[in-house]
């Protein structure tokens, strides 16, 4: 055994990348030798590393590795709060587009009905195509799309219009999480999966925040096709980095060993090329997570799309005054995104199971959205806000645990199409609520039954996926 730490030697003896770099720097993480000199693309070689280095190895060499994969998620981050900012503008403009092209509610729900719609569609779409063409060009692809939609909207000028143009922003922004979270799961061991996908999901919040923030003075300014031209080409800076930046973690020359080592630290995946949809069908671990999603997305559409009609019409505030109460609500929520994958992992290091880990954490988010039952009969405004705020935050953290389930349990070539499963389940049920809020807002003028439905929906949720994954062992798709 040599002792260069982590340094990864093919058959002809010649280090990859440049490994031999590092030097003596890097100390005795133990030698990753691959039997046909050629590593492959899941780190098949890393087996004897992973069973020859204890735990408490890979925990202490983490601190004297490199922290490139952290660029790839603050990468992440900042695609997910540009996602969400195309994504909330929607709502956040509603009332005066309603105004200004008379839409009724049952109007505006058939416009986020056609977002979801698009959603449902590109989750399934995406999900297997990143999983066939990776998440560099799948993720490019995507915010290419939905970028050229999100711009289309200042040049909308009817129902219709605006009905195609969210339809085709809905295709492209299907994409951000599967391959978002293909690339957590090549990026990030098991043990700081939760972490990082607590993280790039708090972008969600950063966006949600920053929407409310600029889109008025924008607006007031410059008139509502300005605040999709402007913010539209936010993205497009994006997209030029990630190209610039991204490849998978063998194949990029600023990664170190010792950090590819910590990376490849899991158990090799078995050598499958892919894994067809009716294999995924056909396991429950794959019902837990689709079923899950299609229970707690539809309350966070409801955040997004709703929330600042609520504020209007309960709180008598406009788009001069929802801006505050909307990024409060949301630095809460950034808060809980964050604290539900550092809870996990926590457990984690603690010598928690997987299981107990990740339903603890969930357990707790479930039980924190229960006042939201109430929110609809409190007077005060920075109340509402307190509670709806911390409902927000227990989502987050709920999702980001929920996230982690198709990489916890499925091979990596397998997560990009759980993820778009799940997503169009998600999405379905977004459409489900996206018709329901028309029809309760329209015929019964309250928001009590959807915060009746946000309540449960946590506890609920929960229950089916330890119903179907008890354990969360891994799923049998071979």
């Amino acid at each position: 055994m040599t002792k260069s730490s982590g340094t990864i030697l093919d058959g002809d003896s010649r280090p990859q990348r440049g490994e031999a770099q590092e030097g003596p720097s890097t100390k005795s993480s133990g030698t990753i030798l691959d039997g046909d000199s050629r590593p492959d693309e899941r780190g098949a070689g890393t087996e004897s590393h992973s069973t020859a280095t204890p735990t408490a190895r890979i925990d202490a060499a983490a601190e004297r590795v490199g922290r490139f994969r952290w660029v790839i998620c603050a990468l992440l981050f900042a695609a997910t709060a540009l996602n969400y900012v195309d994504r909330q503008i929607i709502g956040i403009l509603e009332p005066m587009l309603a105004h200004k092209f008379h839409w009724t509610e049952t109007d505006y729900s058939n416009v986020v009905f056609s977002f979801q719609l698009a959603y449902a569609i590109g989750y399934l779409i995406f999900g297997k195509l990143i999983d066939r063409i990776g998440a560099r060009v799948g993720y490019a692809l995507a915010v290419a799309i939905w970028t050229v939609a999100h711009v289309a909207h200042a040049w909308a000028s009817s129902l219709t219009d605006f009905i195609v143009a969210r339809f085709a922003i809905g295709l492209g922004e299907s994409g951000n999480f599967p391959a978002g979270l293909k690339a957590v799961a090549e990026w990030f061991p098991k043990r700081e999966r939760a972490l990082a996908t607590g993280i790039f999901n708090a972008g969600t919040n950063i966006g949600a925040i920053v929407t409310p923030l600029i889109v008025p003075v924008i607006t007031l300014s410059l008139g509502w096709q300005a605040a999709f031209l402007i913010t539209g080409s936010f993205t497009l800076i994006w997209l030029v980095v990630w190209l610039a930046v991204y490849r998978p973690p063998r194949q990029h020359k600023r990664l170190g060993t010792a950090e590819l080592a910590l990376i490849e630290s899991d158990p090799p995946d078995p050598a499958v090329a892919s894994i067809p949809w009716r294999k995924l069908l056909a396991v429950r671990e794959t019902w837990a997570y689709a079923l899950g999603k299609f229970l707690i997305d539809p309350v966070w559409w409801m955040w997004l799309f709703w929330l600042p009609d609520f504020l209007v019409k309960r709180h008598h505030l406009d788009l001069k005054t929802f801006g505050p109460p909307l990024v409060v609500i949301y630095v809460i929520s950034d808060v809980g995104s964050i604290a539900g994958g550092w809870m996990s992992s926590r457990l984690l290091r603690a010598g928690c199971s997987l299981n107990t880990a990740r339903k603890s954490a969930m357990l707790l988010c479930a039980v924190l959205v229960l006042p939201v039952f109430g929110v609809a009969y409190v007077d005060s405004l920075w109340g509402a806000v307190a509670i709806v705020g911390l409902a927000a935050a227990a989502h987050q953290g709920f999702s980001c645990n929920l996230f982690t389930l198709p990489s916890d349990v499925f091979p990596r070539r397998a997560v990009g199409t759980l993820i778009g499963i799940g997503g169009t389940a998600g999405a379905i049920g977004g459409m489900l609520i996206a018709k329901y809020a028309g029809f309760v807002l329209d015929r019964l003028g309250t928001f009590k039954p959807l915060f009746a439905y946000a309540g449960c929906a946590y506890l609920l949720a929960l229950l089916v996926v330890h119903l179907l994954s008890p354990r969360l062992a891994p799923a049998r798709v071979e």
